[in-house]
Parts: C-alpha cells; sequence; structure tokens
C-alpha cells in the first residue's frame, strides 16, 4: 500500500471504523504488536503484504504471514477464535482484492457480533504508508 493508494482506502472505508498504520514493512508487525491491536479494541487485523519475490526487505512478507498465523493461534486459545488476522498480498495498484477482504473480514465479524458485543474495526498494517510510528507497548 502506498501513500497515494491510502487515500482511496480510507475513503472507501471512512465510516466503517477502519484504522491503517503505516509500516515500513509488514515484516515490522511483530505478535505483541498485532496482539496490541485486538488489546486496544480491534475485532480484525488485515496485513498488506507484497509479492513473495518483490518484498525490499527481503523476507518481510514471510515474517509478517507467520507472525499473523502464530496470533490466529494465540487469539483461538484464549477463545477469540481464528480468523481475526488476514494477510492479503499486494502488487502495486492492484487494491480490488485488499478491498475485497477487509469488506468480508468486516461482514464475518459483524455477523459473529450481531448482539453489538464488540465493534467491528479492522486494522490494516503493512506496506509504506506513511512514516508515523506508534508503540505496541
Amino acid at each position: 500500500m502506498t501513500e497515494t493508494e491510502l487515500p482511496g482506502l480510507q475513503a472507501q472505508f471512512q465510516t466503517d471504523g477502519l484504522r491503517t498504520l503505516g509500516l515500513p514493512c509488514s515484516g515490522k508487525a511483530t505478535i505483541p504488536y498485532l496482539l496490541k491491536a485486538f488489546e486496544k479494541g480491534a475485532a480484525g487485523a488485515v496485513l498488506c503484504t507484497c509479492p513473495a519475490s518483490q518484498c525490499k526487505h527481503l523476507e518481510g512478507n514471510l515474517r509478517a504471514s507467520k507472525r499473523a498465523e502464530a496470533v490466529e493461534g494465540l487469539l483461538e486459545e484464549i477463545g477469540l477464535g481464528k480468523g481475526r488476522v488476514v494477510v492479503v498480498t499486494k502488487e502495486q495498484g492492484q487494491s480490488e482484492e485488499l478491498i475485497e477482504t477487509i469488506r468480508r473480514l468486516q461482514t464475518e465479524l459483524s455477523e459473529e457480533y450481531s448482539v453489538g458485543a464488540q465493534p467491528t474495526r479492522a486494522v490494516l498494517a503493512g506496506g509504506r504508508v506513511d512514516h508515523r510510528r506508534e508503540s505496541a507497548a
């Protein structure tokens, strides 16, 4: 996700509670960083990674995928279930799959919490969105 693609994504989800976090590489999304999103009230998280052979940081996209799987396991272990962390491989200029994945995750989470017990919010992390840093601690 580039800085030029971000405004379009935010416009599509402006009222849906989507919060974007910019990272220089999706591989920077550590397990504690992802868990912090859920501690702060996120119902789900979407990690946007670059294609396998195009990662500028060598294997950042692979690290992100493995960490997402680990967080999924932890969430299931504590009773929140699976399907809350989704990894999307996105090439520059190809936002349709990312948008569809976010919508699908929001729909699944809103159906799961149709009583209104939990907010239906997804957090997008990864790619080069901006240079703002947020601490996971």
